[in-house]
This record gives C-alpha cells, structure tokens and sequence, in this order.
C-alpha cells in the first residue's frame, strides 16, 4: 500500500523526498523507482520530509516507529498515519507528535492496492480539524473526497466497524458458495443469483470468484482481517455489547492464522467451507 501511494504522488508532481521499509531491499527498490533517497533509520525520514506518511501493520508496529526516531526533530511536520490500528493508538500519537511541535491525522483506508495506485482510496479522516485541512491536497490525491469523521480514534472506531462487517459478509459468502459446491450447484450460476438478490454485498464482486477458483493472492490478508475484528470486538466489549456473529467470523480467521493460512488473502476463508479443500494445498 505505502509503494503505490508512493508512486501515485510522485506522478501526481510530488517530491517524493525520502522512504523507509524495514525490508530494506524492497525499500532500495522504490528508491530507485522514484529517484529519492533510502532512509536507514527514521529519524532521516522525519528529518528530509515535511509530510510522513506511514503504513504499518499494527499497534506494536505504531509504537515501534514512534518512540523509535521519527519524532526526532519533528517540529512543524505532519504525519499521516494510513493503519488500522486501535483507536487509542491514534490518540496516543496525536498526543506524541503534539508533545513535539508536530501534527497528526488518520488517514484509515477501506480500498486496497489497485486503489492505492490509482489514486481512489477510500479515506476516513480523524484528528484536529485543522490538520485535516493542511493534510487535504495530499489526501485528495490519493482518494477520492476524503471524509472527515471527527477528533483523533474516531476514524479508527468507523474502521474498526466497516472491517468487521466486510470480514462477516466474507465468511457468509464463503459458507453460501461452500454449501453450494457441496449440493454440486454450478458456482457461477449461484454468484450470479446472488448478484441480483439480497445476497448481493460487496465481496461477492471482489472475492466470490476468486473463492470459486481458488485465487487468494493477497491484497488484504486473513491474518489482518482476524486482527481487525478483534478490534472491533474489544470496541464491543467496552461498550458491554455482544456481537456473536463479529466473533464466529474471528474465530474464523484465527482458524486460518493457526493452520498456517494467515497469509492468504481473506477469500481463503473459502479453504475452510469447500468440501474437501482444506485437506489439499490451497492456492
């Protein structure tokens, strides 16, 4: 995601100063892709750009990058933060970057890597309104009329939500198309059905033939799916609602992390309904 948000702004004219991945070979190879410099730490990040904008996995990941350089010297620059991490993390770094003199914002994405390219994010925005608006030229870049929810963990709550509705709405088409394979229904016939009825969702366009064909090349993996449901679920839990079918879908997916499927897109969870799949390779 941080690549082709990358490469986006660079043909959108933008100066592309510097960029960072812990997987150094890959971030030698976008360097090199975009003319600029490969950072060996994060205090260089901060220190040759005026906008960060960073992409990582999690909240132990967040924490990682903030108290490891890239508030050095970070006076008057503003960071982008593209995770879906626990709302309090976000206000955790709106509270860090604020200690320095810097700004925060949310930028939660609910699209994926062709949009990243493409410039068609969907971004949901959260953090001081005036942050908001000096971030905006760049966001507007990279999505299409990015949304303002409110202060800082709002946008991460609206994340949280959309994420655990898409991975239950995922884990229902698997189950419909699995008993569909089982009764010997031609797929293609059912997902067409489904297209024009209520069974209708947003996943059936982006996973139901992948699922059918066994494709689960990875844009956004079951592993991050079980760990944006449980977000979610902790949500839940501090507002004392029980959410049965938020914690069958989990359960789900940490099925697919504990046998070794983590890795999978999350239409692998179809792997897990077939008949007969899970016991051969998976795509």
């Amino acid at each position: 995601m941080g690549s082709n948000m990358a490469r986006r702004l660079k043909v959108c004219g933008y100066a592309v100063a510097v960029v960072f991945d812990m997987n150094l070979a890959v971030a030698q190879t976008l360097a090199d892709e975009l003319g600029c410099s490969l950072a060996a730490d994060l205090k260089t990040v901060t220190a040759l750009a005026d906008v960060i904008i960073t992409v990582v996995s999690d909240d132990h990941a967040m924490k990682d990058i903030f108290t490891g350089g890239l508030l050095t010297r970070a006076q008057g620059k503003i960071f982008i933060n593209c995770a879906t991490v626990t709302p309090a993390i976000h206000v955790w770094v709106e509270q860090q970057c604020a200690a320095e003199g810097a700004a925060s914002i949310e930028a939660c994405m609910a699209s994926s890597i062709t949009q990243a390219r493409e410039g068609s994010l969907y971004l949901m925005c959260a953090g001081k309104p005036e942050t908001f608006e000096r971030a905006k030229p760049i966001l507007e870049k990279l999505g299409d009329h990015p949304r303002y929810i409110g202060s800082a963990g709002q946008a991460a709550q609206v994340k949280a939500i959309v994420n655990m509705v898409m991975n239950a709405n995922t884990a229902a088409l698997a189950e419909g198309l699995g008993l569909g394979s089982a009764l010997g229904l031609d797929l293609t016939m059912l997902r067409e059905v489904f297209s024009q009825t209520g069974a209708r969702s947003g996943v059936l366009q982006t996973d139901g033939e992948d699922m059918q064909n066994r494709d689960h090349t990875c844009f956004f993996s079951a592993a991050h799916a079980a760990k944006d449901s449980g977000i979610a679920l902790e949500l839940a839990k501090q507002q004392s609602l029980n959410l049965p079918l938020a914690a069958a879908t989990k359960n789900q997916f940490d099925r697919m992390v504990n046998e070794g499927l983590g890795e999978l897109d999350k239409s692998g969870i179809a792997e897990l309904t077939f008949p007969g799949r899970h016991l051969s390779k998976a795509a």
